[in-house]
């Protein structure tokens, strides 16, 4: 409007030009005229003179500065124009960009659930390996020669040497006291408890015998049974430090499995939000199978290939007719839920991080328990138990052991692939 208004200014002034011209010439005649009657210039005269010319130049400079109005407000019309234009774009394009955004967001999401639940089925499934099972097992059986001595037959000899003298098999009484101590080595109860290393049981159990007997028996002095003692408590302070380290490992890993299986309901929990964001059926829970079975199916559902199908009928559904372009600003408008669903990954992120943590952790507890272990083969060979070469044989073994284990381990659960798949969902960046 203001344009038009300059230009209707400028016509006008136009159209009065020749009438200024007309009047400018009749002037500078009767300039010329006085001039030729008087030659003496006054003052007054000089000032008419020169007005016509000041009257012109004002004329000339206003045009002027209506011409350059003009021309402004045409450059800002365009400028504004282009900006619109510009902004729309971005607008579209904006749009366009928060779509792929969370579209990608939730289809690599598919893929880390599944990871995430067979990673976190696999590790509470751990406690070692069946190897090195074995190996502590027979550290822990009193039966076992593992280390070149039978704990059960070392308690006999010991018996018949240090308490009876060598005399076991003078009297029926002596007889009866090995009877005994071999019934007590022998007990089922102790044979049921090898996680709990049984020796520490039989030998308590046979000190508390020997204390009571001691009290009606004379031939037993106490001399001879506190060197029993004495010897007996170098097998005890072995067997101690080999439990100490089985239950720090066994509490170590019990706790581990606890934190796996918060991880795996919230886990749970996380996905069920998703699923219902991509108009998928919710996973249930059933009291008769284990979570992991329960998500094992229904991933067969909820996987990627059905959230790449959901996003393609999405998209057919937002395409504007006539055209291969998508709406995306109704898109987002009218889907709010997976705008939520995509601005909550980062819970889902820090889920797969703290599997990470609970992974090594897992991996600490099996250093710790090796070093335990180590540490208590280095006491039996200390105190004179075994032969220092053999314990040096099991301790090398024992190594070997416990690396094929972690390596097994590893390349079981293999992180990396969580991680990888971790890394493609872009969490930080939230949409409004």
């Amino acid at each position: 409007m203001q344009a038009r208004l300059l230009l209707i200014a400028l016509i006008l002034a136009t159209c009065h030009m020749p009438l200024f011209a007309q009047k400018k010439q009749s002037a500078a005649e009767k300039a010329r005229t006085a001039v030729k009657a008087d030659t003496t210039i006054h003052p007054q005269d000089s000032s008419a003179a020169e007005l016509p010319r000041v009257v012109y130049q004002n004329q000339d400079t206003t045009i002027r500065k209506l011409l350059d109005s003009i021309q402004k407000v045409s450059d800002n019309e365009r400028q504004n124009s282009t900006a619109i234009q510009g902004l729309m774009q971005g607008k579209q394009i904006d749009n366009r960009t928060k779509y792929e955004l969370l579209k990608n967001n939730l289809i690599n999401s598919s893929e880390t659930y599944y990871y995430l639940n067979k990673k976190i089925i696999d590790l509470k499934s751990r406690t070692t390996t069946n190897n090195l099972d074995v190996f502590i097992s027979s550290l822990n059986n009193p039966e076992s020669k593992m280390l070149g001595f039978s704990f059960s037959e070392r308690i006999l000899d010991m018996v018949k040497t240090i308490v009876l003298e060598g005399k076991a098999d003078r009297n029926d009484r002596n007889v009866k006291i090995v009877d005994a101590t071999n019934s007590i080595i022998n007990s089922p109860i102790f044979k049921s408890l090898t996680a709990l290393t049984p020796p520490l049981g039989i030998a308590n159990s046979v000190m508390t015998f020997f204390h009571s007997v001691s009290v009606n028996n004379k031939a037993i002095n106490e001399k001879n049974l506190k060197k029993f003692e004495q010897e007996l408590n170098k097998y005890v302070v072995y067997y101690t430090a080999l439990n100490e380290g089985n239950q720090k490992f066994q509490y170590g890993l019990n706790f581990n499995k606890d934190q796996l299986n918060l991880l795996h309901q919230n886990m749970f929990d996380h996905l069920q939000f998703t699923a219902s964001a991509l108009g998928m059926a919710l996973p249930k829970k059933a009291d008769n199978k284990p979570l992991g079975v329960v998500l094992n199916e229904y991933f067969i559902q909820f996987n990627k290939e059905s959230a790449e199908k959901f996003f393609a009928e999405l998209e057919k559904k937002y395409t504007i007719p006539g055209t291969s372009k998508l709406d995306y600003e109704k898109l987002l408008r009218e889907n709010m839920s997976l705008k939520e669903a995509n601005n909550q990954l980062e819970d889902l992120v820090l889920q797969t991080k703290r599997f990470e943590n609970l992974y090594n952790e897992y991996f600490t507890l099996l250093d710790t328990y090796y070093d335990k272990v180590n540490s208590a083969l280095t006491i039996a060979q200390d105190n004179g138990l075994a032969d220092k070469n053999i314990v040096k044989q099991k301790q090398d073994e024992f190594r070997s052991l416990k690396d094929e284990a972690v390596t097994d381990i590893r390349a079981s659960i293999n992180i990396s692939e969580l991680q990888h798949n971790t890394d493609n969902i872009k969490y930080r960046y939230k949409i409004f």
